[in-house]
């Protein structure tokens, strides 16, 4: 592993000899690297630089920018395979998975808005009133390990994009590919203060991120518990604020749907990343006189998730990302069997042959009350509840049943029933019919899971403001 143990402030490198955090392999445990534990210090230097790089970067010419972004896309094409290696051994996605999600996501976003950002209207006519989008100022970005890269991308991206500078605050869990990305943007025309990196605990200086006078914007994504904190110290000092946090989302299956079909997305959806996915199907949603038949099935689908070591190309089902969330998912599991809802497959004891690392069993539960804690909670881990219904009305009142709203899905023999009970889920998106994710389109959350939309134009709009000139 690549030595981590330096910051990146004010377009210099500087090396760490200060207190450090392991970083560990999820697939053994052993420590791969150290991180550094920065503090307050440090990250009051990084916003400073940021800052005085504002000036300039908010003024920076489409062509400007538009450079750095193709350099940075091309960093990211050229470093793709360590990206996916780094994720896989940090986080435990199989490196097959990763090649194409957390090395190949990114750098489609980027694309993205490489291709977006030369239309995008900056300027726009409104009666006698000339409407400009202006950059919001210096952006704080705090960010997941669950798609570590992936997370980050959403937020430097468009915010270089909008003439923002930027200090990021990735996981201490998962930081080897923010600082691939750092050294990719070092190597590109990007002015020195624009994006700077400060590594180290969120209540030290992700708390001094939040806080600081001069940062107009905090963009954070992650746990809502946390999530309640950031908004809270944003607010102290009227600072705009991008929230992606948790879900519990539902897969609504019609009594009209290929059952089998709809079970098996749903599977799949549910242990992407092991079930470390925000938007992760957790709770499947099937006609009461098709429960134990939809349970069958989901132990099927659930068997052919060979789990193993995330760098071996023949595993599907990788560990999960740290010691304490193994601790925190085992720990659901039972309390999902103590409240009697039935084990269908799975448990809460290490899968056999992989007593090391951060293994969890693929787990699914029938007879799911909807209003029992596995079911009202995040488990962040490989865990399906299945919850039986008697009637369309009844599916859609226990879909929205609970404090989040981020995603979910609705399978059906007629498209259009299926989009008509879609409309009624109070989530940011819906998959009807297995509908392929879409990076254009908003991607954001309902109540407890989030304020404000990332992807497309409407991520670029979240680090805008708005100013009218009267003509």
């Amino acid at each position: 592993m690549k030595n981590i143990s330096k910051l990146y402030i004010d377009g210099q490198w500087e090396e760490w000899s200060g207190e450090t955090l392991p970083v560990h392999e999820a697939a053994t445990g052993e420590v791969l690297a150290q991180v550094p534990a920065a503090s307050r210090d440090e990250m009051n230097r990084a916003i400073e630089a940021a800052n005085r790089a504002f000036e300039s970067w908010s003024e920076s010419s489409m062509d400007e920018r538009l450079k750095v972004l193709k350099q940075l896309h091309a960093g990211l094409k050229e470093r793709s395979e360590e990206i996916a290696e780094a994720v896989s051994r940090e986080v435990g996605m199989p490196l097959k998975l990763a090649r194409q999600i957390q090395a190949g996501m990114p750098a489609a976003i980027t694309a993205s808005y490489l291709e977006m950002l030369p239309s995008f209207p900056f300027t726009e006519k409104v009666g006698n009133s000339e409407v400009q989008y202006t950059p919001v100022g210096v952006v704080g970005c705090i960010t997941p390990w669950n798609y570590p890269l992936h997370q980050v991308i959403l937020k430097v991206v468009p915010a270089l994009a909008a003439g923002c500078t930027v200090v990021l605050k990735p996981s201490e869990i998962a930081p080897t590919t923010a600082y691939i990305l750092a050294e990719i943007l070092d190597g590109t025309d990007l002015p020195a203060g624009c994006f700077n990196l400060v590594s180290g605990l969120g209540q030290v200086v992700g708390d001094a991120l939040i806080r600081h006078p001069d940062v107009s914007m905090v963009s954070f994504t992650g746990s809502t518990r946390t999530g309640h904190l950031v908004a809270h110290a944003a607010a102290d000092d009227f600072k705009r604020y991008a929230l992606e946090m948790g879900g519990k989302s539902a897969s609504v299956i019609l009594p009209d749907a290929d059952l089998k079909a709809a079970v098996k997305g749903t599977v799949s959806n549910c242990l992407l990343n092991s079930g470390q996915t925000c938007t992760a199907l957790t709770r499947m949603l099937v006609p009461e006189d098709r429960h134990d038949e939809a349970c069958q099935l989901a132990a099927e689908a659930v068997a052919k998730m060979t789990p193993g070591n995330p760098m071996e190309e023949t595993t599907r089902l990788g560990p999960l990302a740290s010691a304490e969330q193994r601790d925190r998912v085992l720990d659901f599991i039972r309390i999902g069997v103590n409240d009697g809802a039935t084990l269908v497959t799975g448990g809460p004891e290490a899968p056999d042959g992989l007593s090391e690392g951060y293994f969890v069993k693929a787990t699914v539960f029938g007879n799911v009350k909807p209003d029992s804690k596995i079911a009202q909670e995040e488990i962040f881990g490989p865990v399906l509840c299945v919850i039986p219904y008697r009637d369309e009305e009844e599916a859609i009142r226990i879909a929205n049943g609970t404090a989040y709203g981020l995603s979910g899905a609705v399978w059906s023999g007629d498209d259009g029933k299926a989009r008509k009970v879609a409309g009624k889920l109070r989530t940011g998106q819906v998959f009807v019919n297995g509908g392929a994710f879409n990076p254009l389109a908003p991607f954001g959350g309902f109540g407890h899971s989030g304020v404000g939309r990332e992807f497309g134009k409407w991520g670029l709009e979240e680090f805008l403001e708005v100013r009218s000139l009267q003509l």
